[in-house]
């Protein structure tokens, strides 16, 4: 057979997925990591993992033909936005995509329970990011369809940190063992309050470094010592670097303070550049949520050990897997 022959689109008995309406996650909200179990992840990490191979093989199918998902974002975004429209769109669904809530109805003083429950009538899923921190749950507790949570304020993001835990998995081939550090906005940065939580199922050492005025949440700390994380706070990247394993940087996250004199003093507290790697493990990743504004140097783009780009390719393959599972079909 000639290797320029264009692959066969698979039929529904080659995919590993189908009408599935006793599954665990159909119908469910996907509001924050504190529903998964271990065994959830697992789960949600095989399925994840079938999508990629999926995705490689074919491109796309058509797995939730006829469905629909409604993106409703309230704050801007690149990354989550686009990446759960390939998602719906390689599994054969279609977009409602509403990105400029600024010009809806919601800037008529319409209330976010009234969007939603008017979304879901024409939509099977909705997809929500919110400025406030709740929102999510809040929808939730009116919606009929499935609530994805892809952002609430200084809260949670649920879909980021399965993404993030996935793209650990799939770089390092393992959880268990490793020492994570977490740099830079540890505050107000929700990727790394949901990504925290969800290691604390694993056997991991967590680093937080930060400045003292964007140190991690107490109720966070408390909440992981209080399952035996091994936890510790340091000001400098120096002091941790070599022994960690994955390091998740953050951006110091400007539309969060009040005081703008604030975000001046911390916004370049750290920088990682090829100097920075140089103390670093030669297995170790580099992670982060995006977008960087100089907390990256460019230059370390071309260190392998850099996995931010990869990340983002992980997250459309948990993406898709959420939404065939809460749609029935995984």
């Amino acid at each position: 057979m000639s290797a320029f022959l264009p692959p066969q689109r698979p039929t529904s008995r080659h995919l590993p997925f189908g009408d599935r309406r006793d599954a665990p996650f159909y119908g469910k909200h996907i509001i924050s990591v504190k529903q998964f179990s271990r065994d959830d992840l697992t789960y949600i990490f095989e399925v994840a993992h079938e999508m990629r191979e999926m995705v490689l093989r074919v491109g796309s199918f058509d797995l939730l033909k006829g469905k629909i998902l409604a993106n409703l974002f309230y704050e801007p975004s690149t990354r989550t936005s686009s990446s759960f429209t390939s998602a719906m769109e390689r599994l054969g669904g279609s977009v409602i995509p509403i990105n400029e809530v600024r010009y809806s109805s919601v800037a008529k003083g319409e209330s976010l329970p009234d969007t939603v429950r008017t979304l879901e009538s024409y939509a099977d899923v909705v997809v929500l990011r919110h400025p406030q921190k709740g929102a999510a749950a809040l929808a939730a507790q009116y919606a009929r369809k499935p609530i994805i949570n892809a952002g609430d304020g200084a809260g949670e993001h649920p879909t980021q940190a399965l993404l993030d835990l996935f793209t650990i998995r799939e770089e390092l081939g393992q959880v268990d063992g490793l020492t994570i550090t977490m740099l830079g906005d540890l505050k107000y940065g929700r990727t790394v309050h949901s990504l925290a939580r969800l290691l604390s199922l694993y056997d991991v050492r967590l680093n937080y470094v930060s400045p003292e005025i964007l140190r991690m949440p107490p109720e966070i700390l408390a909440e992981l010592e209080e399952k035996g994380i091994p936890q510790a706070e340091y000001s400098t990247l120096e002091d941790v670097l070599p022994e960690t394993d994955v390091l998740y940087v953050t951006r110091v996250q400007k539309e969060r303070f009040e005081d703008p004199a604030a975000y001046e003093q911390v916004k370049g507290a750290y920088i990682i550049t090829p100097k920075t790697m140089a103390q670093a493990k030669s297995r170790m990743i580099l992670m982060h949520p995006f977008p960087r504004v100089g907390e990256i140097s460019m230059d370390v783009d071309t260190d392998p050990r850099a996995a931010y780009f990869r990340q983002m390719e992980y997250g459309l393959y948990v993406r898709m897997a959420l939404l065939a599972m809460v749609l029935g079909k995984a």
